[in-house]
């Protein structure tokens, strides 16, 4: 009954921070609302423990794999070195300067536990600044690249921090060892994420062809794969992390969503948004939660130390500024390394400005990852003695977390005021192009109708010349509605919905031709996905716009009346296609 009590609250806390955000108006990042609403609630009196690895397990696989999936695999490709050195170099970097800097700043605290907590401090969590910088006034290739880096960092920021604290508590390290581990979990994570979901992709594709398609099973089960890819690969002492990036990446690169059902990809839209957004609100709602016992652990901490609890809070700001400029320092570094060898090659290469650096130094931010690592730390019993310092580094550590988002918030609304986006993104203008092709494409297809019912007016018998002038007339209106869509860059309206006894001929007709044309868009879209002319972001939108017309189309045809001696619609007409259902989460931006 307390585990379900506290779920409740967790919601109803979590649903009420959202509301205080959007109705208030407050002029603050949600995170840093939830996370007060969180310390609000428990200083009423709302106790959660906090189990790291249950955390962990809980919410980390399902967020990272719906994170992999959403991101642009093109610009991931064209990006990867930079997001490769910043999630892999960065962290190292920051690992080692910022360690030897906290060892400096707080002498009592032992070099190899400051490294320790430089490491854990090092991933990045880009999803707390998501509502920030996205929604088109940030350059998408920063954008891309922050994703990028926060899906790749938490790995290599762990297997720091995994190595620091084996060292601070056995005094023992080994750079061979620690080097063969890294390479040993980030590979065998990568690989069984690939295998996992790629296997769960053909057993699924299998039971679509037998015609197994429902909707609520699939989506369930899709969501457990992530769960299943991080159990498996933590059990073998794989990167869970990388397994669950991986396993989004491969469901999303087979393609398995193109097979599914209208209805399977709009449930499962609603259901993976839900879950981002209740994930992501309850995980700064446990930090909030636990922020009121780690300010009082803290004070009790430096006065036990003969430390004014000021000079705490001093050394969390120098330790989040110190982290900001060697962030800044590491991507300047990055950006003239690329300038330098773009130069070598004789290459133009796209160099961010001073002011997308900024961005990008403070959109670095500290959040879940960090919270859960740190709170792993061994805590001294009878068995055996703890982390040394444990409860100092929890507290720095959730300071930190608390500092850069501040920092965001401050920082990132003055960065992206009047900033214009990279001109030169081609996914800035490949959304109208491609609306273009398709109502073009639709045209082609309308006329080759034509075509071929002018072959069949010269063929028919008198008892079919009926059916041949409905679909002629269903065809001219079509072809005026999407000859206006060129004109205006816009969606095709619906068909009317007054349906009449009289034109119910004239309407089957017509939705039937339009399931046709959009099978023939879903075509060619692929067709240029597949020839790399357009990103999967570009084709998971317009999929996504298909997906509702479609759905519209097919709630109208189930509207419409049958009279006696009408036939049926079937699939040689085009007005009821095969459906097929996913284990695909049919994400979205």
């Amino acid at each position: 009954m307390h585990a379900v009590f506290i779920t409740l609250a967790l919601l109803t806390v979590t649903g009420i921070s959202s509301l205080i955000s959007r109705v208030g108006r407050i002029p603050v990042p949600l995170p840093l609302i939830q996370i007060a609403v969180g310390a609000i609630a428990a200083l009423a009196g709302l106790n959660i423990g906090f189990d790291p690895d249950m955390f962990l397990l809980l919410f980390i696989p399902p967020l990272l794999y719906a994170d992999a999936y959403r991101m642009p695999m093109r610009e991931f490709g064209e990006l990867r070195n930079i997001i490769i050195m910043m999630a892999l170099g960065l962290v190292v970097f920051t690992t080692l300067a910022c360690g030897y800097f906290i060892h400096w700043l707080i002498p009592p605290i032992m070099l190899p536990a400051a490294f320790a907590l430089a490491a854990v401090m090092s991933p990045t969590d880009a999803v707390s600044v998501g509502s920030m910088i996205e929604g088109g006034r940030a350059p998408a290739r920063v954008v891309h690249i922050l994703h990028g880096e926060a899906l790749l960092n938490d790995a290599s920021g762990l297997v720091c921090f995994k190595f620091a604290v084996a060292a601070a508590m056995t005094g023992l390290f080994s750079f061979q060892q620690a080097l063969g581990s890294f390479i040993f979990m980030a590979a065998g994570g990568i690989v069984i994420g690939i295998v996992v979901a790629w296997a769960a992709c053909r057993a699924e594709h299998m039971l679509l062809v037998r015609g197994y398609d429902d909707p609520p099973t699939h989506i369930t089960l899709a969501m457990m794969l992530p769960f299943g890819i991080y159990l498996l690969a933590d059990a073998v002492q794989c990167s869970g992390i990388l397994a669950a990036v991986a396993g989004g990446m491969t469901v999303k690169f087979t393609g398995v969503m193109n097979e599914a059902r209208t209805e399977t990809r709009l449930k499962a839209t609603t259901v993976w948004d839900m879950v981002n957004f209740t994930f992501n609100a309850v995980i700064f709602l446990l930090l909030g939660l636990q922020l009121p016992d780690l300010v009082t652990g803290g004070a009790a901490i430096a006065r036990a130390g003969g430390i004014s609890p000021w000079f705490l809070i001093l050394a969390i700001v120098g330790i989040q500024l110190m982290m900001s400029l060697i962030r800044f320092a590491w991507i300047w570094i990055s950006i003239s390394a690329r300038r330098l060898f773009a130069h070598l090659r004789h290459r133009n290469a796209v160099i961010p400005s001073a002011r997308n650096v900024l961005l990008m130094t403070v959109a670095g931010t500290r959040g879940a990852i960090t919270l859960a690592a740190v709170l792993s730390l061994p805590v001294a019993t009878l068995a055996g003695p703890g982390f040394p310092g444990r409860d100092l580094l929890v507290t720095l550590a959730a300071g930190v977390i608390i500092c850069s988002l501040v920092l965001a918030s401050v920082a990132i609304p003055p960065l992206l005021h009047g900033m214009s986006t990279d001109e030169d993104d081609p996914s800035l203008h490949e959304l109208d192009m491609m609306r273009i092709e398709l109502a073009q494409t639709a045209i082609e297809a309308l006329h080759a109708e034509q075509a071929v019912l002018a072959q069949q007016e010269l063929d028919t018998m008198p008892d079919g010349s009926e059916s041949v002038d409905l679909k002629q007339e269903a065809i001219g209106r079509l072809l005026h509605e999407y000859q206006d869509t060129l004109r205006r860059l816009d969606n095709s309206r619906a068909a009317e919905a007054s349906i009449r006894a009289t034109a119910i001929r004239e309407k089957r007709t017509e939705l039937a031709l339009r399931f046709r044309l959009i099978r023939h868009m879903r075509e060619r879209l692929h067709m240029r996905v597949v020839q790399k002319l357009i990103n999967d972001e570009t084709e998971l939108t317009i999929n996504q716009e298909l997906d509702f017309i479609e759905q519209e189309l097919q709630i109208e045809a189930r509207s419409l009346p049958r009279p006696d001696g009408l036939p049926h619609a079937s699939t040689h007409d085009g007005a009821a296609l095969p459906e097929t259902g996913c284990m695909a989460p049919a994400l979205t931006d």
